[in-house]
């Protein structure tokens, strides 16, 4: 191998599907692959979980119309909805759903006749203040989507968490008063649940539930991993060594002298670096897998290769495989020893690391 390569199990997608249905069993599933699957490649995703999602959802019309290409026959929600008058044009012709987060967006549905209606979801911004209609305004907008002849039956409502993940935070709480209070007695169906509502609040199961981290293996709770909650890694990153040394106690390794061995101790040379989405800032310290034994990064990151104190694994030697993050190593653990979330790490896999079959 010598280089880096990346896998993805399409057994482990399905499975946490499954996690999913189970914690909100009267609900259906929107699974969120966008930004390519978070890194894992979203028309790998959408196959693998053809028979178990009702519909997927993706950030950007270029993402949708990939999949469409590929042969992609679900329903997808586009969560961008409509940037101008063509792309309401292009989700009624490749039966695409629009979400609806501004006032100006309703405009442009109510000005717009394209050759079929299209499928809405009004979302309504409850406490996370991104994007999304206001409380005040969002029964009045509801009711134009619905009076509009380019919308396809009642408009869904929906609404996303900012602190879904920290399960006694009081603004989620918040968020689902603020949100069933503002829907009430309207006829639609609804979705609140991202993967950390998902998990944690089941007050928010609603009619839909929109999984996306947690589908990946990504814990969806602070202070939990992923096999905690029962969730699979679906992706493995993957190298080997090319070359193993023997340092002395005090020899420093790496730029800036940044690595100092504290014995006498084998160092190895791993092919994966920041030009492959390996974290530059991963501290020293940080998880790998070698021959399946933890051992730690010593030093600091290049561009090609880490340096690794092989202590834990005295008889490894060039050709033997390294693990980054996957089955045995959640990369929620790394992320955390980098300063960022499993989220990056997965969408920062660089193109020149090479796709490999699970198993190969």
């Amino acid at each position: 191998m010598r280089t880096a390569t990346f896998s993805v199990d399409p057994d482990a997608l399905r499975h946490n599907l499954a996690v999913a249905r189970r914690a909100a069993p009267n609900s259906r599933v929107v699974a969120v692959i966008k930004a390519n699957g978070y890194g894992h490649g979203a028309l790998r995703v959408a196959r693998a979980l053809a028979g178990d999602a009702d519909r997927f959802a993706v950030a950007r019309m270029e993402e949708a119309l990939v999949l469409r290409e590929g042969g992609v026959t679900q329903p997808i929600l586009l969560l961008s909805g409509a940037l101008e008058p063509a792309d309401v044009e292009l989700a009624a012709t490749h039966d695409l759903e629009l979400e609806v987060h501004s006032a100006w967006q309703v405009e442009l549905l109510e000005r717009s006749r394209p050759e079929r209606p299209v499928v809405t979801w009004l979302k309504v911004d409850s406490g996370m203040h991104r994007v999304g209609v206001a409380l005040g305004d969002a029964r009045a907008l509801w009711q134009r989507l619905a009076e509009a002849p380019a919308v396809a039956g009642a408009p869904r409502l929906m609404t996303h968490f900012a602190c879904a993940d920290e399960p006694d935070n009081p603004h989620t709480t918040a968020q689902i008063e603020a949100f069933d209070a503002v829907t009430a007695g309207l006829d639609a169906e609804r979705s609140l649940a991202n993967s950390g509502g998902v998990l944690n609040w089941p007050a928010s199961h609603a009619d839909w539930i929109r999984p996306g981290i947690m589908l990946y293996g990504g814990t969806a709770r602070v202070g939990r991993l992923g096999p905690d909650l029962d969730l699979r890694p679906a992706m493995n990153l993957d190298t080997q060594l090319v070359a193993v040394y023997p340092r002395h106690k005090g020899d420093t390794v790496g730029y800036g002298a940044a690595g100092v061995c504290p014995d006498d101790m084998p160092v190895g040379v791993a092919a994966i670096g920041y030009a492959d989405g390996y974290p530059r800032h991963a501290r020293q310290g940080t998880p790998v897998l070698v021959n399946g034994r933890r051992a730690a990064l010593l030093g600091r990151v290049s561009m090609d290769m880490i340096t690794i104190d092989l202590r834990a694994a005295p008889d490894a030697k060039p050709g033997d495989p390294v693990r980054l993050w996957g089955e045995g190593l959640p990369a929620d653990e790394v992320a955390e020893c980098c300063g960022t979330i499993a989220y990056e790490l997965f969408c920062r896999v660089a193109p020149r690391v090479a796709y490999r079959e699970p198993g190969a």
